[in-house]
C-alpha cells in the first residue's frame, strides 16, 4: 500500500513541477520582452546543446545520475532535477521528430513535455529510493557520486569552454574571462562560461547597446557580490600574508552574518 501511495504522490508532483519548469524555460527564450520562471543558467545550457536531441538528452543524463545518487543517499532531489534533467530530457522529447529548436521554445509544448518526463523522473527516483535496501544505497552512493562529481567539475567546464570559443571571438573572451573567475569564486566555471556566451553573444548580435551594457554591468556585479558573501577577499588577503582592514571585517559581519 506504501508503494501506491509514493507512486500517486509522485506521479502529481513530478507532473506539477515539470509543467512549471517547461513553460518557465521555454518563456526564457523570450525574456526580458516576457518574464518567466526559469533561470538563465538552464536557457544558456539549454542553448549550449544546439537544439540537437542527442545532445540534450546526453547532458541532462549526466546530470541525472547526481541526482538518483543524491535522492538514493540523502532522500531529497538537487537542483538539476529542475533546472537540467527535465527541461533537457522534454527539449530532446519534442525534436525527436523535427530538429526546429522552436520546439523548445514553445510553451505549451514543453510544457506538456516536460511534464509528462517530470512525472517519470520523480516517480523513478521515489521509488527507487524508497525500494532499495541501505546496503545498496551506499554501494550505489560510493560508485555514482564520484562519476557525477568528475562530470560536474571537469567534464561539463570544459565542454562550455569549447562552445564559447566556437560561438565567436566575443563569446569565447568573455566566457573565458568570466569562466575563470567562477571556478577560482564559485568552484565551477560554468555559470561564469554561460554569463560570458549571453554576454558575448549579446555584443555580436546588438553592439555595446544599453541592455547590453546593463547585462555586462549586472554580471560584474554578480561575481563581487558572490565573492564578498563567500568571502573570497578574504581568503585572498590571508594567503598574501596581508592585514584585513578592520573596516572589511565590520562589513562581512554586517552583511555576512
Amino acid at each position: 500500500m506504501h508503494i501506491f501511495t509514493i507512486l500517486g504522490e509522485s506521479l502529481i508532483i513530478g507532473g506539477l513541477v515539470g509543467l512549471a519548469v517547461g513553460v518557465g524555460a521555454a518563456r526564457m527564450f523570450n525574456a526580458p520582452n516576457v518574464q518567466a520562471l526559469g533561470a538563465f543558467r538552464t536557457l544558456g545550457e539549454m542553448n549550449a546543446s544546439e537544439g540537437d536531441p542527442a545532445s540534450h538528452f546526453s547532458f541532462g543524463l549526466g546530470f541525472f545520475f547526481n541526482a538518483w545518487a543524491s535522492t538514493v543517499a540523502a532522500g531529497s532531489f538537487t537542483q538539476d532535477v529542475t533546472h537540467r534533467v527535465i527541461p533537457n530530457w522534454a527539449a530532446s522529447l519534442l525534436m525527436l521528430k523535427n530538429h526546429r529548436e522552436e520546439e523548445m521554445q514553445d510553451p505549451k509544448k514543453m510544457g506538456i513535455a516536460s511534464a509528462i518526463v517530470g512525472a517519470v523522473v520523480v516517480t523513478f527516483l521515489n521509488l527507487t529510493s524508497s525500494a532499495l535496501p541501505q546496503a545498496l544505497q551506499i554501494t550505489a552512493v560510493k560508485v555514482l557520486v564520484p562519476a557525477a562529481t568528475l562530470l560536474i567539475n571537469t567534464v561539463m567546464p570544459v565542454i562550455f569552454w569549447l562552445a564559447a570559443i566556437d560561438g565567436g571571438q566575443r563569446s569565447g573572451i568573455f566566457g573565458t574571462i568570466f569562466g575563470g573567475f567562477a571556478q577560482l569564486i564559485m568552484g565551477n566555471a560554468v555559470p561564469g562560461i554561460v554569463l560570458g556566451i549571453l554576454v558575448g553573444k549579446g555584443v555580436e548580435e546588438s553592439g555595446w547597446n544599453k541592455i547590453t551594457k546593463i547585462i555586462l554591468l549586472a554580471t560584474i556585479l554578480l561575481f563581487v557580490l558572490s565573492a564578498f558573501f563567500r568571502e573570497t577577499d578574504l581568503t585572498l588577503l590571508k594567503q598574501l600574508n596581508l592585514n584585513i582592514p578592520m573596516w572589511l571585517k565590520q562589513a562581512h559581519a554586517a552583511f555576512g552574518g
